[in-house]
């Protein structure tokens, strides 16, 4: 469960190492958000070298969750931290960075985040 102000790591090497949420997508009454989802964070720890900088509003697709994920098999999927990746903007989700790091859940490539998928290590 991500919600406003809640606090996630960068998942890819775009020059972001975390970032903060601002909005949840997906309408005005929506309060949380889960693996797959698109949201507005801004950056709040960056590498001096990296493209992006801190203060800088960015579009990321939330990969990972420490809140357990119930599939339509039955099955459970958690996490140990909360990531996202970045992304270029809401019409193309083509991620900023050229790598992603750590497992990603199979639900962001089934919300058509493919790209993301395929740069990932490992999908669960």
């Amino acid at each position: 469960m991500i919600q406003l102000r809640s606090v996630l790591r960068v998942a890819d090497n775009s020059g972001a190492k975390q970032i903060r949420v601002i909005q949840v997508y997906g309408g005005s009454k929506r309060r949380f958000g889960y693996v797959g989802d698109l949201v507005n964070a801004s950056v709040i720890m960056a590498d001096a070298s990296g493209n992006l900088k801190k203060g800088e509003i960015v579009r990321a697709v939330i990969v990972r969750t420490r809140k357990e994920t119930r599939r339509p098999n039955g099955e459970y999927i958690r996490f140990d931290d909360n990531a996202a990746v970045i992304v270029e903007s809401r019409k193309s989700p083509n991620p900023v960075g050229t790598r992603v790091f750590g497992p990603v859940a199979k639900e962001v490539k089934q919300k058509g985040f493919n790209k993301i998928a395929s740069l990932a290590s490992e999908v669960l």
